[in-house]
């Protein structure tokens, strides 16, 4: 529900409150769908963002820091030119509806005072920003809509300003509880459906919360309730949406922003959720977050790519070094061959399929048969099989050389895998992405402009049930930086022979709970996630070595003990973070 009627609403009471009487200093357009104005109001400097793009359309106040272009389009010089020195008279909600209009008092050519409106229409892939003259005549808009487009509304230049048809609904702002009873009884159906047909500005989710907040089901059949009674309780939560607060952010099981509303919600309680005190703290924060969430998707999704095509080369690599190897391991056959033909010449003659002599290397001395190439004579047969078995004893040496090489390369970048799975900010994918390019997965940046060298990536913070600080790295830099950072008598853990985190336990005597509580950490963040009974080893930090020229995380270690985990979840997210 980010931005329906009831959104909307809360957000015109906060804007009129913040920004009347302010003073526009400053108008960028960042995005094609996208203004925002730079207010100077009751003694802050404001920043106040409009966005008409089809699936994140929306009006709040914002602390994000955008740029424009160097040359601004023609619909952001054309506010500029209007609105720029002018003062904000007010900020409202249009007949309950996604319509906010915001009144500016400006100055014409002659110096004059004036009206003029930006109107924000949000309604999906129809959204717009239209600037209005003093008579509600169209200046312009971002989106202009001819009669080729629509031949119900158009939006151009010099046309009067008409309100996008409200299909007859109710103001929630207006309405008496009769009315709203006499239309309900007419459309019958479920209560929340109800609700959304005859009320102004409620989206689904809005009606159900409204048939909540009256202890109703929102499943109900309005044939089936007492309407007088529904209409009056639903007229007394109409009247009281503007008292209600604070807003909230509802998160997804992972974390990620997954709503937004203007109050709690009834109807979705027990989910977790983030409180703000006001409802443009609340969508600046979705918004950004979400687009953070998205920017990171699709990087991580990039840099996933990159260690799966290289990730499955190596499991092609190993599979053809191990076919290699199992034709190798026919190369004692083929000595033995030779040096049984080159024992047996005096009795070969040269267009045999095959010698029937006694193999002298077996004990028992049994008669084996040798396939023989019929064009060759027994001696060059001999010297075939002793060729045979140079080949192969050298490619046996080549074979086991490259499957190492690839087994390596291949839990390297196992390890890069599940780092990126662990993965929550731009930072910590950058540093794998410079992870790949050192290691010559991906290419090197060489434009003029050096990519901006960032603070280090942090490690993510526990506190045992005992007190205890806990540390785990999220990539292989920050398990590096953990480990060879921490002190000789802290406790180390990392998961068995698999790609994982490294966990650092910050007491030198460490209780039973908390020993259990890093080695849940350290099954939960590696391959192993999924799995059942993960070993984990557990030793002192002094133990631990780094040898050189090795990639960034990989260590020895000894003196070790190992325990094993199933992972719990639960047990992970309810520990505290720091």
């Amino acid at each position: 529900m980010p931005m329906d009627g009831v959104m909307l609403g809360f957000i015109a009471r906060e804007l009129n409150q913040k920004l009347k009487d302010g003073r526009v200093d400053r108008i960028i357009q960042p995005e094609r769908d996208e203004i925002i104005l730079f207010i100077r109001a009751q003694g802050e400097n404001r920043k106040l963002v409009l966005s008409s793009s089809a699936n994140t359309a929306r009006v709040h106040l914002t602390g994000s820091n955008r740029t424009g272009p160097q040359e601004p389009p023609m619909f952001c010089m054309l506010l500029r030119k209007y609105l720029i020195g002018g003062r904000v008279l007010s900020v409202s909600r249009i007949a309950g509806d996604r319509i906010l209009e915001i009144d500016f008092q400006t100055l014409n050519e002659l110096g004059d005072s004036i009206h003029r409106t930006l109107v924000i229409e949000i309604m999906g892939k129809h959204s717009n920003i239209i600037l209005l003259g003093p008579d509600r005549r169209i200046i312009d808009a971002i989106r202009r809509v001819s009669g080729d487009l629509s031949r119900l509304r158009q939006v151009q230049p010099g046309l009067l300003y008409e309100i996008p048809a409200t299909q007859e609904k109710l103001n929630p702002e207006t309405l008496t509880a009769d009315e709203l009873a006499m239309r309900m009884t007419e459309y019958g159906g479920k209560l929340s459906k109800a609700i959304v047909a005859c009320v102004s500005g409620f989206s689904p989710q809005a009606a159900m919360e409204a048939a909540e907040q009256i202890h109703q089901d929102p499943d109900a059949l309005v044939s089936n309730l007492n309407i007088s009674n529904i209409s009056n309780s639903l007229y007394d939560y109409f009247a009281s949406l503007s008292e209600r607060s604070p807003s909230i952010v509802v998160l997804s099981d992972t974390g990620v922003p997954a709503d937004v509303f203007p109050f709690p919600q009834i109807h979705l309680a027990g989910l977790p959720f983030r409180e703000y005190p006001s409802p443009s703290q609340a969508l600046d924060s979705f918004y950004s977050e979400r687009e953070m969430h998205e920017h990171m998707t699709q990087r991580v999704s990039d840099i996933a790519h990159v260690i799966k095509t290289h990730a499955d080369r190596c499991r092609r690599k190993i599979a053809l070094q191990e076919n290699a190897l199992a034709e190798a391991a026919r190369m004692d056959e083929y000595r033995r061959n030779g040096e049984l033909l080159q024992a047996n010449l005096y009795q070969l003659s040269k267009g045999s399929e095959k010698a029937h002599v006694i193999n002298y290397f077996s004990e028992s001395c049994e008669m084996i048969d040798i396939p023989m190439d019929i064009s060759l004579s027994p001696a060059q047969n001999a010297q075939r099989y002793f060729k045979l078995y140079q080949k192969a004893r050298g490619a046996a040496s080549l074979a086991t050389e490259q499957k190492k090489q690839a087994e390596d390369s291949l839990f390297w970048l196992e390890q890069m895998e599940d780092d990126l799975r662990k993965c929550t900010t731009l930072q910590e994918a950058q540093e794998i992405r410079d992870l790949l390019t050192q290691a010559g997965y991906l290419k090197a940046h060489h434009g003029k402009n050096k990519p901006r060298k960032d603070a280090p990536s942090k490690p993510m913070r526990f506190l045992s049930s005992d007190g205890i600080e806990i540390e785990v790295g999220k990539n292989a830099l920050q398990n590096e930086r953990l480990t060879m950072g921490a002190r000789g008598e802290e406790t180390w853990l990392h998961a068995q022979r698999m790609p994982g985190s490294h966990v650092i336990v910050h007491a030198a005597t460490v209780p039973e709970n908390t020993l259990q509580e890093a080695a849940q950490l350290a099954a939960f963040y590696s391959k192993g996630s999924h799995s059942a009974s993960v070993p984990i080893d557990v030793t002192l930090r002094r133990y631990i070595k780094k040898p050189k020229g090795t990639p960034a995380g990989f260590v020895t270690y000894t003196h070790q003990s190992t325990c094993y985990i199933t992972p719990d979840e639960r047990l992970v997210r309810s520990l505290k973070t720091l």
